[in-house]
């Protein structure tokens, strides 16, 4: 009966080690898990921002407002007829 013993406990020595350090180990898993929880959370983020986007330029295709806002505020243009006052402090 002994041998017997001798034989599981160094199969489950080998088992072990293969668990622990071996290829695809637990401490592997555990890092893949974070990067993975890493990129889904960028992902989520990238997401958002497209979302956002795509919101502004259905607003820019649909509405001359929307249009003529970003024209006067990112591009300084002004309308035919308009007199542009800027102060300075």
């Amino acid at each position: 009966m002994r041998p017997v013993y001798i034989v599981l406990i160094i199969a489950l020595v080998v088992l072990q080690h293969k668990l622990w350090l071996g290829d695809g180990n637990i401490i592997q898993w555990v890092n893949l898990q974070q990067k993975l929880r890493e990129h889904q959370e960028e992902n989520d983020r990238l997401a958002t921002r497209n979302k956002a986007l795509e919101a502004d330029i259905q607003e820019l295709k649909n509405g001359d407002q929307a249009l003529e806002e970003q024209a006067r505020y990112e591009l300084g243009m002004v309308k035919e007829d308009e007199v542009y006052y800027q102060f300075v402090e």
